[in-house]
């Protein structure tokens, strides 16, 4: 039997890159997705043997979602797993921030997630099997400062996916909530800052976070055990257990920790 289809978008580097190469090795066929094809091309010369298909565009190109869709699945003839791993970080302060930046940060994290998502429901819902990967982040369960509105688009997909697992669930679709902590990975170099421009540097934090390769392994294990929800990380992640037990409890560790 043919291995699964697995579309990962933002996997031209970081996360989404690693998980191509983990799919890669199982000999999965694998659709790759990102803005820039030439880069796309790098990745999947290294994701050999598997099959490979490129498929680039910018995931704020919303309106464009069906057609995105449409190409993945003639790719190989289905989809299997989605993972919805493509977007952008944050690093100003709101009093520092124009709207648009917001904006931005809605489009690319949350919208363009939604948009491939609900345009591939109609694949999933007619074969009565699917599974949603959906690549939010430890600040998807709480906040802090710097980070406003990357929060706001990742509290956003929980609350979008946890419906669509609600939803779907009858139909045989899953749904894998994936929250990174820190990861060794350029998401704070190219982080946005308040007027839209790049951050250009790595915090202390993502520089000693948990290897990318480590953070890829499990998820595709939690993926392919069907979790609903992994948090990967060190101790950042307590933050959501501390949340989980008191806001102000979780508000303290957060200032403690003096994020930039």
């Amino acid at each position: 039997m043919q291995k699964p289809v697995v579309w990962i978008t933002g996997a031209s580097s970081g996360i989404g890159a690693a998980v191509a190469k983990q799919y890669a090795r199982k000999g999965y066929r694998l659709i790759l997705s990102a803005r820039r094809k030439e880069v796309l091309e790098e990745i999947a010369s290294e994701c050999k043997p598997a099959e490979v298909s490129l498929l680039a565009f910018d995931l704020a190109d919303t309106k464009n979602a069906p057609a995105h869709v449409a190409a993945a699945i003639a790719a190989f003839g289905q989809v299997d797993i989605l993972v919805n791993n493509g977007g952008i970080s944050q690093r100003s302060l709101i009093e520092d921030t124009e709207f648009e930046v917001y904006s931005r940060l809605i489009e690319v994290d949350y919208l363009g997630t939604v948009a491939l998502s609900v345009a591939l429901l109609p694949h999933f819902v007619s074969r009565k099997k699917g599974h949603y990967v959906a690549v939010s982040s430890i600040m998807g369960k709480f906040s802090s400062p710097f980070r406003a509105g990357y929060c706001g688009a990742k509290h956003a997909l929980h609350g979008f996916f946890d419906a669509m697992r609600m939803e779907q669930e009858k139909n045989g679709i899953h749904v894998t909530m994936v929250c990174p902590g820190f990861i060794n990975t350029q998401v704070s170099a190219n982080a946005i800052t308040g007027n839209g421009t790049p951050l250009g540097k790595s915090d202390r934090g993502t520089k000693m976070g948990v290897d990318v390769d480590q953070c890829a392994r499990r998820m595709v294990r939690a993926i392919e055990q069907k979790k609903w929800e992994v948090n990967i990380g060190r101790k950042e992640i307590l933050g959501i257990y501390f949340k989980r037990l008191s806001n102000k409890l979780a508000h303290r560790m957060v200032m403690k920790s003096q994020v930039r």
